[in-house]
């Protein structure tokens, strides 16, 4: 996993909120590492050695049941943090944790994180405010995946992925997506097939492409918009 010591002006959400000079300070504890594909960054309940603020990396929370199954419960991207599990004082995480998207993030040693980031800092006080929104997307994904359709739920997923990994194209495979959903491959298979033919994308050897983002928009739940708004707000507040 290359890293750099060295990062640039952050393209995360959380660090960008913070003043220049604070951002100075934390500068040289933070860490640019690659994530590559399906990297796992925690096991479930194992220590947490470092904690992630995702640049174009996105990264998949899941739930992990004893038959081997896991679910999606949630995702972060630019706009988050991973390892929130520290700043509650904990140092070990529920839910398997890995990057769903390729990419960049800086990370933090928890023990570092846990001498540099105090209560009544600034960042502190910001990750209050994530968790409440992160919280918010998991229940709010876990009402989506019980209550709507699979084709309202791949449009969500789609878009959620799409406006955190600020390309138009991503690796993708069905059985990735059909994990990721809760849902048989066949059913996945099924739902990409027919927004191909709208035009909303293409999809050929898990490659995903994004083509008519408002067709997709048009065709997702509400969910997608409710979580959106829910990070607008967080971001509006520095």
């Amino acid at each position: 996993m290359p890293t750099s010591n060295e990062p640039s002006t952050p393209h995360n959400q959380l660090l960008s909120a913070l003043s220049q000079e604070e951002y100075e300070r934390l500068l040289p504890f933070l860490e640019t590492v690659y994530l590559p594909l399906k990297q796992t960054l925690y096991e479930v309940n194992e220590p947490i050695e470092y904690v992630y603020f995702p640049q174009t990396v996105v990264i998949s929370l899941l739930t992990v049941m004893d038959n081997g199954d896991a679910v999606e419960i949630g995702t972060v991207g630019n706009e988050g943090m991973v390892g929130i599990p520290v700043l509650l004082e904990t140092d070990q995480v529920p839910s398997r944790t890995f990057s769903q998207i390729p990419g960049l993030a800086l990370r933090m040693r928890t023990d570092t994180f846990k001498r540099e980031v105090p209560p009544g800092s600034q960042l502190y006080s910001l990750l209050q405010r994530y968790i409440q929104t992160l919280f918010n997307q998991v229940a709010q994904s876990a009402a989506c995946n019980r209550l709507h359709l699979i084709e309202k739920r791949f449009c969500r997923w789609l878009l959620m992925t799409h406006d955190r990994a600020g390309s138009d194209e991503f690796v993708l495979t069905q059985e990735f997506l059909a994990h990721m959903l809760g849902v048989r491959r066949a059913g996945v298979s099924e739902v990409a097939s027919q927004f191909q033919e709208f035009g909303f994308i293409r999809y050929n050897r898990g490659n995903m492409i994004i083509l008519d983002r408002k067709g997709l928009e048009a065709n997702a739940c509400e969910c997608y918009a409710k979580i959106k708004e829910q990070f607008k707000r967080l971001a509006g507040k520095n």
